[in-house]
């Protein structure tokens, strides 16, 4: 649609909607670098998206690391001399039995970790990012926020939800800071999509979702990087800042 001949970097690709944007944006003909902390099922996929003729590469780092980043981009600049693409995936959602943790019960340590992988996290690879797509006046933030941050949280933990909200105030403000070199920036908030984080919950829950959607279904992995695929190209040009709501109709803005 847009991405040919790109290069992007996919954050939390290893598994889920990370890995169905990964698989998404290099059919449609994007050189994709992929990051993850599951090195093993990171290279598990690697390798088949390569033997399916997908040009992939692939890095075990930590996205709340400022040095992984660092080290990372810099491989990205050294290696390829450009990055046209950053999509924020990577995210966590603690839970305890697929319960979430309220206010009130959660640990600092929890709070902070969860800040760190999805907010920081994301801050830290735009931020490292920019400066290479300001170089070609084009560019492409996507960030994966989500309906917690939309409404209110029905599963996941205040944490997560306060995460994802700010996901919504950096597109916005990287929007603003670098319109003019050519970078759009947006958010996806998917809805209840059938990942591996929603099939930890108990299924009641999912069963809510179905109930509350206008299309009486949980969305896939492939209809959020089909979103993600459009914010990417060309097609997209005049879209900044804006957040589409990926849920079925569980949420109408």
């Amino acid at each position: 649609m847009g991405s040919n001949n790109k290069v992007v970097l996919v954050t939390g690709a290893a598994q889920g909607i990370g890995l169905a944007i990964a698989e998404r944006l290099a059919n449609d003909g994007a050189l994709v670098v992929m990051t993850d902390l599951l090195k093993d099922k990171l290279e598990q996929e690697t390798f088949r998206l390569r033997e399916e003729g997908k040009q992939v590469e692939s890095f075990t780092v930590d996205v709340s690391s400022e040095i992984d980043i660092k080290l990372l981009i810099s491989k990205i600049k050294e290696t390829y001399g450009r990055l046209d693409i950053l999509v924020n995936n990577a995210g966590i959602s603690p839970k305890i039995k697929g319960v979430r943790t309220k206010i009130i019960d959660m640990p600092l340590e929890e709070w902070n970790k969860v800040l760190q992988v999805n907010l920081t996290g994301a801050f830290l690879c735009a931020r490292e990012a920019l400066p290479l797509m300001m170089i070609n006046n084009w560019g492409r933030v996507v960030n994966i926020s989500s309906q917690a941050a939309r409404t209110f949280s029905r599963v996941a933990g205040t944490h997560y939800a306060a995460s994802k909200s700010g996901l919504i105030a950096l597109s916005r403000n990287i929007a603003t800071e670098y319109g003019s070199p050519g970078v759009t920036s947006n958010c996806i908030a998917p809805g209840r999509i059938m990942s591996p984080m929603a099939k930890i919950v108990p299924k009641e829950k999912n069963e809510e979702f179905v109930k509350l959607s206008a299309l009486g279904r949980l969305g896939t992995q492939e209809e959020v990087a089909a979103a993600v695929s459009f914010l990417c190209s060309d097609d997209a040009g005049y879209i900044t800042g804006a957040t589409l709501d990926v849920n079925g109709g569980t949420f109408m803005n």
